[in-house]
C-alpha cells in the first residue's frame, strides 16, 4: 500500500504495518500493561505488627464488655491498618510479539481514519514557537499532536515545547499510551521507515 506524504510523491509500505486490523482487545491489554509499568509502587502502610506500641492487654478478659488485647488493633485509633498498601511492583508481562501487533494496530486505525500524517521533514532550523505553530496550520493538525522523528533535533524540540498538547519523540520513545492519546501522528518518511523496519 502508499501512504500520501505531504509536498512529495506517495510512500510504499507495508500493508501490515499500516494496513491492518484493528485488535481493540490486545490494544487495551498493552496500554494498560505499559501504564501499570509506569506506577512507582511505593504507597506503604502500617499494618498491626510494624506499629509502635506496647502489646500488653490493655483491659481484664472478662466484665469490660468487647473482648481486646492490645491497643495497636486496627479498630482503634493510632492501630495498625487491617490490608496495609505495602511496595510491590505493578508491572505486566507483555510479549514483544504481541506488543509489536499492538504498535502495527493502532498505526493502522490512525491510518484508516486519517489522522496518521507523512511529512518530508518538519523544516524547523531555528528554536522558534511561530515556525512550529505555523507548521502545524500548514498540516491542518490541532488537539493532542505527536511528532515522530528519526531524529529529535533541539530546534524541534525548543520549538515544540511551549505548546499545549503537542509532543516531540523520536522512533526508539514510540509507545502505545501516546499513539492512543493522539488526535493526529504526524512523522517523517525517515521516520516511517524506521517504524516499518521495527515493525516489519
Amino acid at each position: 500500500m502508499e501512504l500520501n506524504v505531504i509536498g512529495a510523491k506517495p510512500l510504499s509500505v507495508s500493508d501490515d504495518v499500516f494496513g491492518g486490523e484493528f485488535k481493540q482487545a490486545l490494544v487495551h491489554q498493552v496500554v494498560v500493561a505499559y501504564q501499570a509499568g509506569g506506577r512507582a509502587g511505593t504507597q506503604s502502610q502500617l499494618s498491626r505488627s510494624d506499629v509502635s506500641g506496647t502489646t500488653k492487654k490493655f483491659k481484664k478478659q472478662k466484665g469490660g464488655g468487647a473482648r481486646h488485647g492490645d491497643y495497636r488493633a486496627p479498630i482503634f485509633v493510632g492501630g495498625g491498618v487491617t490490608f496495609a498498601a505495602k511496595p510491590r511492583s505493578y508491572e505486566q508481562k507483555v510479549n514483544r510479539k504481541a506488543y509489536r501487533v499492538a504498535i502495527r494496530s493502532i498505526l493502522s486505525e490512525l491510518n484508516r481514519q486519517g489522522r496518521l500524517k507523512v511529512v518530508e521533514g518538519f523544516g524547523i532550523d531555528a528554536p522558534k514557537t511561530k515556525a512550529m505553530i505555523a507548521k502545524l496550520a500548514e498540516l491542518e493538525v490541532s488537539g493532542r499532536v505527536l511528532l515522530v522523528s528519526e531524529d529529535t533535533s533541539e530546534a524541534l524540540y525548543l520549538a515544540s515545547r511551549n505548546i499545549p498538547y503537542l509532543h516531540v519523540v523520536d522512533v526508539l520513545a514510540l509507545n502505545p499510551v501516546s499513539l492512543v492519546g493522539s488526535d493526529y501522528v504526524v512523522m517523517t518518511v525517515e521516520a516511517v521507515k524506521k517504524v516499518e523496519e521495527w515493525l516489519a
